[in-house]
């Protein structure tokens, strides 16, 4: 069975280009990727973060086709 790598805080925040405080922050209201604390140090899935980002798209594109079409 393959494993599921492992990221640190850091290397999640770099794929998702966002800053380490804001995913400390999503962890705290229980938002954004999912994560686990292995010791001191928080680590996220490659599957969980590769699924977060794919939902951020689908619901873009569900806001996008829920709205009417400018008028030209």
């Amino acid at each position: 069975m393959e494993r599921d790598p492992l990221r640190t805080i850091d290397q999640a925040a770099e794929q998702l280009c966002t800053p380490e405080a804001t995913l400390r922050f999503w962890r705290h209201k229980g938002i954004g990727p999912r994560s686990a604390k292995l010791g001191r140090r928080i680590v996220y899935r490659q599957s969980d973060l590769d699924a977060f980002v794919e939902a951020q798209f689908e619901a873009a594109k569900k806001d996008r086709d829920g709205r009417p079409t400018p008028a030209a």
